[in-house]
């Protein structure tokens, strides 16, 4: 059984970095700055990838005290200072042949390695998304209102909204929430539509997708009041039954076994 591939992280400079960073300390540049209570040391590596691996990318980011002081840049091929503090550290790395040849190395050992084992699980995730439409307010025609298109648990974030009344689309009165990340790996937003509907309008909000094949189109369409309030005495009456229809099927039920016994 092949072993299972992991991801990898950048190593090798922690122990040079923490002994190089405390020789800073004790330099004048360092003494002419208040000392903080709390001394704080970060490192970054950041792979950016054009057209999948075609081209890549590669910064490691050395920060002290929430200031990058040096940094290292495959384009350059090189360390490079970024702070007053960052000369010492960039000069002694890029003086070490092993050290300099082995970041060199991870563009393709970190980034296109993790690119590869993230394709399928992360890169190629889909989840569609839901998508409903409601009014803010329930107004007689003819009154300023505002309707609400809501595009829910989708994956990846790229996502286009756009709103079309009547087959033409509305680009006047749009307003989008930023995109709104659930926690879970998915997204939401809301793109709502400023209208004052006539009788007989139809809205529709318009969404396109990577997870989908085809757009989805949800619609929304203008009525009066007392054809809203047929509707709902429509489906009132509709419930209604079929309570009435459960309450009898459960009495006859109840009769048969009576007869039975």
């Amino acid at each position: 059984m092949p072993p299972k591939k992991a991801l990898r992280i950048p190593g090798g400079l922690w122990g040079t970095t923490v002994t190089l960073m405390l020789a800073m300390l004790s330099t004048p540049v360092a003494e002419g700055r208040d000392s903080p209570e709390d001394f704080v040391y970060q490192f970054k590596a950041m792979c950016y990838f054009t057209n999948g691996t075609e081209r890549v990318h590669y910064v490691t980011r050395y920060i002290y005290n929430r200031e990058e002081y040096a940094r290292f840049d495959s384009d350059v091929g090189k360390y490079l200072p970024v702070t007053p503090l960052g000369p010492p550290a960039a000069e002694y790395w890029n003086s070490q042949k092993d050290v300099l040849e082995s970041t060199r190395a991870e563009l393709d050992t970190v980034c296109r390695h993790n690119y590869q084992l993230e394709l399928r699980t992360i890169l190629q995730r889909r989840v569609e998304p839901t998508v409903t439409i409601s009014p803010s307010r329930t107004e007689a025609l003819n009154h300023h209102n505002l309707l609400v298109c809501s595009v829910t648990d989708f994956y990846p974030g790229q996502i286009k909204v756009r709103w079309f009344r009547n087959d033409q689309e509305e680009t006047t009165g749009v307003v989008s929430t930023p995109l709104i990340r659930n926690g879970d790996w998915t997204f939401q937003i809301l793109v709502m539509l400023e209208m004052t509907p006539q009788r007989g309008d139809v809205y529709t909000c318009h969404v396109e997708h990577p997870s989908l094949q085809r757009p989805i189109t949800v619609e929304w369409r203008a009525q009066s009041e007392s054809a809203q309030s047929k509707m709902l005495s429509g489906v009132g009456g509709f419930v209604l039954g079929l309570i009435f229809l459960g309450l009898g099927l459960i009495i006859h039920h109840r009769s048969q076994k009576g007869l039975l016994h």
